[in-house]
């Protein structure tokens, strides 16, 4: 049965019309302030539109009404999105004595998702989302097919002149919205096909069984279309993840467990793979939990529980030992997925789900049918326990040589790295540490700096490679051990964000392909190690100049191929004077005062400050270039090739 049509069996909702549209609240304060219901103003308020149009497509298909949603950018980036659903209710509403389309599109808090009418499960903006993306469009074009007649009605920033009327007959049924995003109120109207791309290959696998279509037909001549439809649902997308990411299953198969409890249906797909990295992505009512919640948490306790017992019942672990969570989700790749009546969602950005009820129902289902797939397939759980067991004993001897640097460190504090170059100021909040590949770039930097606020501390030689190693390789380790002692915070479990040094970490690197290397390693490692601090916003990467061109005293510095032609045109006077150009090959190029004036002056430097806006494309771009597999890294390179210049923000 296809996931779409798990409440369709016992349905009692398929009479979906006018009665059952409830009216909350008015429209007013939407175009006032947009981002109190869509996040923001910025590119993933505007993405966000196209999100709630598409989620009523997928309400529909969770009814198991709807089986196929076409999505397409338009020229001028006017977004349609059309389903063969059951039509948006024509029918004039009892109370507002209008059509209940124009309803749902014109006030707030008006749908099928209140009351327990309409839909049974839903996602979305809690029923807000048709008539918010309505307000904050410049134009919206409704057409509904019932079965009978082609209604159509437009609205302008959320108005209409003329009630939905019949412009035709059809034997088809389903809605079509068309709609060009107000530049009044966003910051820019030019979707990304890659991220409406990835959510809704995300959405396809959620729902398995339906089909989504998604055209980009802005350019006639780069035509852009790919349709999605997974039959497998989470377990394909699993498998895209570990292929996408270049990692090796330890299995063929995917292990995939589901069950129903009432009208609540949860299911969950997992595999284990060859990395050192566990990627948990989990779901309610199709809305990604980024933070998490009850579902989650569930899982995560019963995995360890289901594989300690395992261990225990086969006899392949001692009477003492028992194996951590981070140990048994070591190369885990999950999907978590819940289909619930009424989601409780904790924050405005619905990050963490908060229905107490769900826990001991997952609890249940991962420790009943997740034993019972371990106990009949005992080559798949031998692979499974064998890597957890290998994460224990890493992890162990991690221990002994953090408690090895605890003992050293005892009596004082630890002894800074001999390269380290501090700063006099001791208040994180004015301290920065700039880390800089190679000597000699290193003594321009300390001779250049501000000595009061700014450390210097140089590398050199080959960095770990963070990806292929555990965390008991990391102790003690050359070239990552001064960055840890100089910046002060531990590590891994250890870490903690209120001892670092310096407010602010400057990774100063080449221009080039080599540097551009040390950048991904220190980034890598901080992702992976010391995540607060790219989450807390204390890295930074340093863009040192390419150029520099001067004629007498006037000097400049570019940053960029078009930069140093526009400088070169001012400086020479359109051809009338020479002027001279110097191209910067690598930071020991430069004396200190070229240093200080162009990459480490507070004043007149260009810092990028490294985010984590999205977590999980932070997490599949480290796997795709510091990983073993070559072909999911051409293939990156090949895609990414021409934002080579940016590639370091």
């Amino acid at each position: 049965m296809s996931q779409q049509n798990i409440n369709n069996a016992e349905n009692d909702i398929v009479n979906y019309d006018e009665n059952d549209i409830q009216i909350l609240e008015g429209l007013e304060a939407v175009r006032k302030r947009p981002g109190m219901y869509i996040g923001s103003t910025g590119p993933s308020g505007l993405h966000h539109l196209v999100y709630e149009i598409v989620d009523n497509s997928i309400d529909e298909a969770l009814a198991g009404f709807c089986t196929e949603i076409k999505v397409d950018i338009l020229p001028g980036d006017v977004i349609r999105v059309s389903d063969n659903g059951r039509g948006i209710p024509v029918g004039i509403h009892p109370k507002e004595g209008i059509s209940a389309a124009t309803v749902v599109y014109t006030i707030l808090h008006a749908g099928g998702k209140f009351g327990g009418g309409g839909y049974k499960v839903s996602g979305g903006l809690h029923g807000v989302g048709a008539s918010v993306v309505n307000a904050l469009s410049e134009w919206l074009e409704l057409t509904v097919k019932d079965g009978e007649n082609v209604w159509f009605q437009r609205f302008e920033r959320g108005h209409y002149d003329e009630q939905l009327k019949a412009i035709e007959k059809t034997t088809e049924t389903g809605t079509s919205v068309m709609f060009k995003a107000d530049g009044e109120i966003f910051e820019e109207t030019v979707y990304k096909y890659e991220t409406l791309l990835d959510r809704l290959r995300e959405q396809a696998f959620l729902n398995a069984g339906i089909k989504i279509t998604f055209s980009d037909l802005r350019d006639e001549n780069d035509i852009k279309s790919e349709t999605f439809h997974y039959e497998g649902g989470i377990r394909q997308y699993v498998e895209h993840l570990h292929e996408k990411r270049g990692d090796v299953p330890l299995s063929n198969e995917v292990i995939y467990v589901s069950g129903k409890q009432g009208d609540s249906f949860a299911e969950i797909a997992l595999q284990y793979n060859d990395s050192y990295n566990e990627v948990i992505l989990s779901f309610a009512n199709n809305i990604h939990t980024k933070d998490g919640g009850y579902h989650e948490t569930a899982f995560k306790d019963s995995i360890k529980r289901v594989i300690n017992d395992y261990g225990k019942k086969m006899g392949l672990l001692k009477d003492k030992e028992k194996l951590s969570g981070d140990d048994v989700r070591e190369g885990l790749t999950a999907i978590i997925s819940v289909k619930l009546t009424e989601c409780e969602f904790e924050g405005q950005t619905k990050g963490r789900l908060g229905n107490p009820e769900v826990k001991p129902f997952i609890e249940k289902l991962v420790q009943e049918k997740l034993m019972n797939f371990l106990e009949e397939n005992p080559d798949i759980a031998k692979a499974i326990f064998d890597k957890a067991l290998s994460a224990l004993k890493a992890r162990e001897a991690a221990k002994r040589a953090r408690d090895a640097e605890r003992k050293k460190n005892a009596f004082g504090n630890a002894s800074m790295p001999e390269k380290l170059a501090d700063c006099s100021e001791r208040d994180a909040r004015y301290t920065e540490i700039y880390i800089v590949e190679g000597d000699s770039a290193g003594g321009s930097a300390k001779q250049g700096r501000d000595r009061k606020y700014q450390a210097i501390l140089s590398l050199w030689g080959k960095m770990l490679n963070v990806e292929k190693a555990r965390i008991d390789k990391i102790y003690g380790n050359d070239k990552l051990s001064p960055v840890v002692t100089a910046l002060g915070t531990g590590i891994g479990e250890d870490f903690d964000i209120e001892k670092l040094r310096y407010g602010k970490v400057i990774i100063m690197a080449d221009a080039d392909v080599d540097g551009m290397h040390i950048r991904t390693l220190l980034l890598t490692f901080f992702f992976r190690y010391m995540r607060p601090l790219i989450s807390n916003g204390n890295v930074y990467i340093a863009q040192p100049p390419l150029f520099k061109v001067w004629r007498g005293k006037k000097e400049r510095y570019a940053f960029s191929d078009e930069e140093r032609d526009g400088f070169i045109a001012e400086l020479s006077e359109e051809g009338k004077y020479k002027v001279e150009v110097q191209r910067y090959k690598g930071l020991g190029e430069m004396d200190p005062e070229q240093l200080w004036e162009t990459t480490m002056d507070p004043e007149r430097r260009t810092i990028v400050k490294i985010g984590m806006e999205d977590a999980l494309k932070a997490d599949e771009t480290f796997s795709i270039l510091m990983g073993d597999n070559v072909e999911p890294r051409r293939k990156f390179i090949e895609k990414n090739a021409k934002f080579v210049q940016n590639l370091d923000i």
